[in-house]
């Protein structure tokens, strides 16, 4: 089994720091993605989509997508439940994951793809005024989070899960995007300050 990973990328990113919540080390192999490595015919041949993380199990098979790659593993070491317990539990955890993913990771990742120069090369068209128009759909949705974190320690509930792990990516990927964090968002700022202080954030 080997995971090939992005580096600072965010969805590479999520995925180590899933792993590390679970207490898994898996062999990686890092992929500059600053030099377009990631788009090599090796990488290609993986992911015809050429997008980081892979991993490639030891029987040749091959898994892309990060959320696909984080349930893979909650399959095989289901302690701690990183996707919920339960039939409510996993549905709060899932629809959670899925609000923080479409209101703030992918209004962050357009932002920062569409508005940085350094992006140009990779999103083709790389359309400013579309980055800009994310920026405020970003805050607008922490907004919305921060009310509901007014009655929930995490994400989904009281028990940290994987929809923690991205809405810590998306909120920390805003500073490179260079989107502000509305201010008075009290509830956002104490769950976000736990989420970082875990050990597996570092990952």
């Amino acid at each position: 089994m080997k995971l090939f990973d992005g580096g600072r990328a965010p969805n590479p990113r999520r995925v180590r720091v899933f792993l590390a919540e679970k207490g898994i080390e898996v062999p990686t192999e890092a992929v500059d993605m600053g030099q377009l490595a990631h788009r090599s015919d090796a990488m290609a041949r993986l992911n015809p989509l050429k997008r980081l993380p892979v991993l490639e199990l030891d029987d040749g098979t091959v898994l892309t997508e990060s959320i696909a790659i984080c349930r893979y593993f909650e399959e095989l070491h289901p302690e701690p439940a990183l996707f919920g317990t339960g039939a409510l539990g996993r549905a709060r955890v899932e629809m959670w994951n899925r609000r923080l993913e479409l209101g703030l990771y992918m209004a962050v990742a357009s932002a920062f793809r569409h508005t940085h120069p350094a992006m140009a090369a990779w999103e083709v068209p790389q359309i400013p005024a579309w980055g800009e128009a994310n920026r405020p759909k970003a805050q607008e949705f922490l907004e919305l989070f921060d009310a509901h974190l007014a009655d929930n320690r995490f994400a989904a509930g009281e028990n940290y899960s994987v929809a923690d792990v991205t809405g810590l990516i998306a909120c920390d990927f805003m500073k490179p995007a260079k989107i502000a964090m509305p201010k008075g968002l009290t509830n956002v700022a104490r769950w976000h300050a736990e989420v970082s202080s875990r050990p597996g954030a570092a990952a």
